[in-house]
């Protein structure tokens, strides 16, 4: 049997898993390393050492002996050529190898230079090593060199470049998955709209049959008509799904009115409609008329579900200070709890039993990303209804 993951899948514990196994990368290399410098640094204690002894031999045998030949011979014969070392004399004068001057300095000024580099070494917390020469002692200070300083921080940036790689994965197959699934709703609501063009050609040449024939009631051939329109509409909204939608010009007020006026006779009769509009006559405004409305009809829909078929919709339509269009959509239902007031923008969530829970992430989309505006909670109480503000920008 072959075992197959899904890594577009909800679950995340391959997520999990397999950040564990960066971190465990990431770690092991910390400890690996942290070994490698913890025998580096006891190496070059020890060539430290031998040259205080061969120092401190020399010195006391023959003081006419070369001490070039203790940093040139016995400390290149253990291959060091990096660690800075300062050899603290009788009277506090300095000598020091593997420690470059500022160029043209005076023997004051590299005294005064090795000063400040004694307190940087000293610092790195290296015991000086003691060498007793009898009627007084000398100290040997040394500092890191610059291999070991590489490797003390190395396994810092490996753990980083991980840590970046697993972010980089992470975002990569997280990306993947919502394309993936973007590109099945697509597909399905273009899938669904081919499917209703034939029963609605169907029902468009039977309404047209019903307007010819006086023995039907003309005044429900016509509501029967707007129900086909508004078929043919819902069937466009579903087409245009995936594709950049065009922009006009558009009456605003007159398109929330139109739909206002549509969904007042298809719902309870309990629930009052008012609708006030404070823009001046013939507001036109950039839209695609079949997105905001279906815009509209999320929020006013998700009202009276949530008056449950008895209340007052209140809709009011204004212009700011600022040139802006603020649309406030009100109902007197059982409102919204605050700790769900972030949430109602979510896919997938959902007060009611039934619905999966898109209306209003749909809706939020289609104002923020196509019609550069907002979509908003204004207010809301519990028992006492919710205020959904929707902002557009003004007529240029």
């Amino acid at each position: 049997m072959i075992l197959t993951v899904d890594i577009y899948s909800r679950n995340t514990w391959w997520k999990v898993a397999f950040l564990g196994f960066c971190v465990l990368v990431g770690a092991a290399s910390l400890y690996i390393t942290d070994k490698l410098v913890t025998k580096l640094e006891e190496r070059e204690k020890l060539q430290i050492e031998i040259f205080a002894e061969s120092y401190k031999y020399t010195m006391t045998s023959d003081m006419n002996q070369d001490i070039n030949f203790f940093f040139e011979k016995v400390m290149a014969s253990y291959e060091n050529n990096t660690i800075p070392v300062i050899l603290k004399k009788e009277g506090g004068y300095l000598e020091s190898k593997n420690i470059e001057f500022p160029q043209g300095s005076s023997s004051k000024e590299q005294q005064t230079f090795l000063k400040l580099k004694l307190e940087e070494i000293v610092r790195e917390d290296n015991k000086p090593i003691e060498v007793d020469m009898g009627l007084h002692k000398e100290y040997i200070y040394y500092g890191n060199s610059q291999l070991l300083n590489i490797l003390r921080y190395y396994p810092l940036f490996q753990l980083l470049v991980v840590l970046i790689f697993g972010l980089a994965a992470y975002l990569f197959f997280d990306a993947s998955r919502k394309s993936e699934q973007n590109r099945v709703w697509v597909g399905l609501a273009k899938e669904t709209a081919h499917q209703l063009g034939t029963p609605l050609s169907s029902l468009t040449a039977w309404v047209e049959f019903f307007k010819t024939d006086p023995t039907y009631d003309q005044e429900i051939v016509k509501e029967l008509e707007k129900d086909v329109q508004r078929l043919d509409v819902i069937t466009t909204r579903f087409s245009n799904i995936g594709s950049v939608p065009v922009l006009k010009e558009e009456d605003i007020v007159e398109t929330i009115e139109t739909f206002m006026a549509y969904l007042q006779k298809r719902i309870s009769t309990k629930v009052s409609f008012s609708f006030v509009n404070e823009l001046p006559p013939n507001t036109m405004i950039k839209l695609n008329k079949y997105l905001f409305e279906w815009v509209i009809e999320n929020i006013c829909k998700n009202a009276v579900d949530a008056m449950e078929g008895v209340g007052a919709l209140k809709v009011l339509i204004k212009e700011t200070k600022n040139n802006q269009i603020t649309i406030d959509i009100s109902d007197t239902g059982k409102g919204i709890a605050k700790k769900n007031l972030s949430k109602v923008f979510n896919p997938g969530f959902s007060t009611k039993k039934r619905g999966w829970g898109l209306g209003l992430t749909l809706a939020k989309r289609i104002i923020e990303n196509y019609h550069n505006g907002k979509l908003m909670v204004k207010n809301s109480e519990v028992n006492k209804g919710t205020t959904f503000r929707i902002l557009l920008d003004g007529a240029e």
